[in-house]
Formats: structure tokens, sequence, C-alpha cells
């Protein structure tokens, strides 16, 4: 897989839509702590080149992560969906646990 820029470990959907998920992002060489990002700014995150993946991060592994699948942003600007699917029809991270 090639380099990522966050790594999504939870989600909370709200109405069918992702609400906020909770992340790690990439700072240089390294990872953040967690973050929450709402819906809004991972969208423009994804509509910026920014690469981000589903998965959880190694106990006592520093930025060491169990990857999933790439998150991305499907539909048109009006209606647009974030999913692990590129013919997603709605909001759907699959193996991301909620919170």
């Amino acid at each position: 897989m090639q380099k990522f820029d966050g790594v999504i470990e939870a989600v909370r959907y709200k109405g069918g839509k992702i609400d906020v998920v909770r992340a790690y992002e990439r700072r240089g060489a390294t990872f953040s702590d967690r973050v929450v990002l709402d819906r809004k700014t991972l969208l423009e995150r994804l509509a910026k080149g920014k690469r981000f993946v589903t998965g959880q991060r190694r106990k006592f592994w520093a930025s060491t992560f169990e990857i999933g699948k790439q998150v991305k942003a499907a539909g048109k600007e009006d209606k647009q969906f974030v999913a692990t699917r590129a013919d997603a029809d709605h909001d759907e991270l699959e193996g991301v646990r909620s919170f």
C-alpha cells in the first residue's frame, strides 16, 4: 500500500451519515495523537488529495498500524458519500467500529 495521510479508527453516524471520525493524522515521519474530524473536514481533506485508510494503531508500536481499506469520497458535490467502496450510495466505512 502506498503512503497515507491518516488512519480512521472509529466512526459515529448520525442520520445515516458520518457525524465524526476518530483518526490519527500524519505529522512528518510520525502520526498525531487521536484527533476528531467532522464530516465536512474529512471531505475537505479527501478533496485536497489526502489519503485516509481504515485501521487500528498497534499497541506499543508507536506509528505502526494494522491497515484496512482506503477511504474515498464518492458521488457528486451536492450529494457526496464517504466510503470504503467506490460504488457506495451512502456513507459507510466497512470494518470501522462505532464510538
